[in-house]
């Protein structure tokens, strides 16, 4: 009998899945109020903390990764050129696709709200070890690999 096999895990997935959108949406409260000073919206500083994680990208790609529209992006891509925090550069992989990358001032703004952030859960008290913290999000990492598979999405095309 495989793990996927075992009796229950279709409830404890469910229960996995409704605790992470709960999480999504306590942390989406706990944010706007602890940014609040700032004029970056959430959808915003997503653009900008994946930037700054994984390097500059194109539009397509930023949107593939959220999953959002492309249309969405570039909405949000627009409004950071305006203020100086990303720039369109040459992508030497394709002519027409340009490579949005962070500016120093959007490096600097990044760093720091990063900063601000750590400091702020530096003193929460969640009565979990590292580990535990680290294994839970390689537990969220793993089950976000399945859905984001090609094996689940020809699953879900044929229902």
């Amino acid at each position: 009998m495989t793990r996927r096999d075992q009796p229950g895990t279709a409830d404890a997935l469910l229960d996995l899945f409704d605790e992470t959108v709960s999480l999504f949406h306590r942390l989406t409260v706990v944010a706007e109020r602890f940014h609040a000073q700032g004029s970056l919206s959430a959808a915003l500083r997503g653009i900008l903390r994946g930037l700054r994680r994984h390097g500059a990208q194109t539009v397509p790609k930023m949107a593939r990764l959220r999953p959002v529209s492309r249309q969405n992006v570039q909405l949000l891509v627009n409004r950071l050129r305006e203020e100086g925090l990303v720039e369109l550069v040459e992508n030497p992989a394709h002519k027409r696709s340009q490579l949005v990358r962070l500016t120093p001032e959007g490096v600097r703004r990044t760093g720091e709200m990063e900063r601000r952030e750590r400091r702020l859960l530096s003193g929460l008290d969640t009565g979990l070890s590292v580990h535990e913290i680290a294994r839970a999000a390689g537990i969220l990492r793993g089950v976000r690999g399945v859905l984001e598979s090609n094996q689940w999405q020809k699953r879900l095309q044929k229902k």
